[in-house]
C-alpha cells in the first residue's frame, strides 16, 4: 500500500500533462457555446465516459499487439518518448494547437472533445508506457481521478477561464508543453538504458 502511495504522483501528473485540461477549456468554450445548460451537461458527461472507454480499449488492445509482435517495453519506451517530444515541441511553437476545430453538433463529445481532445496521441502513449511500468491499477486510478479532474473544470470552464485568463492558460499550456517534453527525454533515457543493460 505504502509503495502505492509513494509511485500514485510519478503515474498522476504525466496523465495530467498529457491531457492538458487548462489548454482545452477555451476549445470547449467555443465549441458549447450558445448551448442549453442541459445540453452542455450531456456533451460534459459524453465526453468523459468517451475517452475513458478509448483509453481502456486502447491499453487492452496495445497490450496484445505487444505481445503478438514482440514489442518489449523498452522499444515502446524510446519510440513512445520520441512521439511525446515531438508532439510537445509542435505544442510548444503552435499558438493554436486546438483552434480549427468542427462546430457544434449532437456527437460533440465523442468527436472532437472526446477524442482526440482529451484522449489524444499523448494520452494514450503515456498510458501504455505506464501500464508497463506500473501495473494496471495505478494508471487506471490515476486516469479516473484526472478525468474526474475534467468533468469538474469543463463543468465550470467559464469561470476558470474567466479567473485565470486567456493569457494565464496560454502560460499553463506552454508548461504542461515543457513537462511533457521533460517526460518524453526521460522515457527515451530509461529505454536506453535498459536496453544498453542487456548488452552488458
Amino acid at each position: 500500500m505504502f509503495e502505492l502511495i509513494r509511485d500514485f504522483p510519478n503515474v498522476f501528473i504525466p496523465i495530467f500533462v498529457a491531457i492538458d485540461v487548462f489548454a482545452l477549456l477555451p476549445v470547449f468554450l467555443s465549441l458549447t457555446q450558445g448551448m442549453s445548460s442541459a445540453g452542455l451537461r450531456s456533451v460534459i458527461r459524453q465526453s468523459v465516459f468517451t475517452a475513458f472507454v478509448i483509453s481502456i480499449s486502447f491499453v487492452t488492445l496495445g497490450e496484445i499487439i505487444f505481445r503478438v509482435i514482440g514489442i518489449t517495453v523498452d522499444d515502446f519506451k524510446i519510440a513512445g518518448g520520441i512521439l511525446l517530444l515531438i508532439i510537445a515541441i509542435l505544442d510548444i511553437v503552435q499558438t493554436d494547437k486546438h483552434e480549427k476545430r468542427k462546430k457544434a453538433t449532437s456527437t460533440i463529445g465523442i468527436v472532437p472533445i472526446g477524442v482526440p481532445l482529451i484522449v489524444g496521441p499523448a494520452l494514450l502513449t503515456t498510458l501504455l508506457v505506464l501500464l508497463e511500468h506500473y501495473g494496471p491499477v495505478l494508471p487506471l486510478v490515476a486516469l479516473v481521478i484526472n478525468l474526474i479532474i475534467v468533468w469538474f473544470l469543463f463543468t465550470r470552464a467559464s469561470l476558470v477561464v474567466d479567473i485565470i485568463g486567456k493569457n494565464g492558460i496560454l502560460a499553463i499550456s506552454k508548461l504542461m508543453d515543457i513537462l511533457l517534453a521533460s517526460i518524453a527525454v526521460m522515457m527515451i533515457r530509461m529505454g536506453v538504458e535498459n536496453l544498453i543493460k542487456q548488452f552488458y
